[in-house]
């Protein structure tokens, strides 16, 4: 399944781009992901935790560099893992694109390849966009904030704690109703 976002962040494409460069700190603006284990030739092993609706995962794998343009700012990352609990893997071709979005701003195109197998795969393709623009929309805002703290010398605060729960499920679940709102009622309204 292909699942494509953007998002914006407050600082110089250049500065992003520099520190997009560390991979486990990109990850770790993602809720959830801890890439702490650098395995050489630009691979790491680490954790994703996740919770959807009553089933929470933990995938352990490895994350792979295998692209990376710097004139075209441009990285692509395979990464696959394993449920702990042995309840489904995971898959996915991750591909970042930077680009200048104005003055001091940078525009982030994600598209993400995600094959889910196991317990993740039983949710519908709707449930697992939604969450992944809303786990999208967390990883911009830490990225921001990450960037900052690199920028002032401070250590760069994880944020791997695991990504899910009733918060994600609501806000999952707003972002549903808004699709139905805009299907069927906006299509009434202009018709009358």
């Amino acid at each position: 399944m292909l699942i494509t976002n953007d998002f914006e962040v407050a600082q110089p494409v250049a500065r992003v781009w520099e520190f997009f460069g560390d991979i486990p700190k990109v990850a770790s603006c993602l809720p959830g992901a801890d890439l702490a284990e650098d395995l050489g030739e630009n691979s790491y092993g680490g954790t994703v935790a996740i919770r959807m609706g009553p089933v929470r995962l933990q995938f352990a794998g490895r994350a792979r560099i295998t692209e990376r343009d710097e004139a075209g700012r441009r990285i692509v990352v395979h990464a696959d893992g394993a449920d702990q609990r042995g309840r489904g893997q995971a898959t996915m071709v991750v591909s970042a694109t930077l680009a200048e979005a104005g003055t001091g701003r940078t525009r982030v195109a994600v598209s993400q390849d995600l094959q889910l197998s196991g317990a993740a795969a039983q949710y519908g393709r709707g449930m697992i966009s939604d969450v992944s623009a809303i786990l999208m929309r967390d990883f911009a805002a830490n990225l921001a904030t990450a960037i900052g703290q690199s920028e002032r010398g401070e250590q760069v605060r994880a944020a791997a704690a695991p990504a899910g729960g009733l918060t994600i499920g609501l806000r999952a679940a707003m972002l549903a109703l808004r699709r139905v709102f805009r299907r069927f009622f906006v299509p009434y309204q202009a018709a009358s």
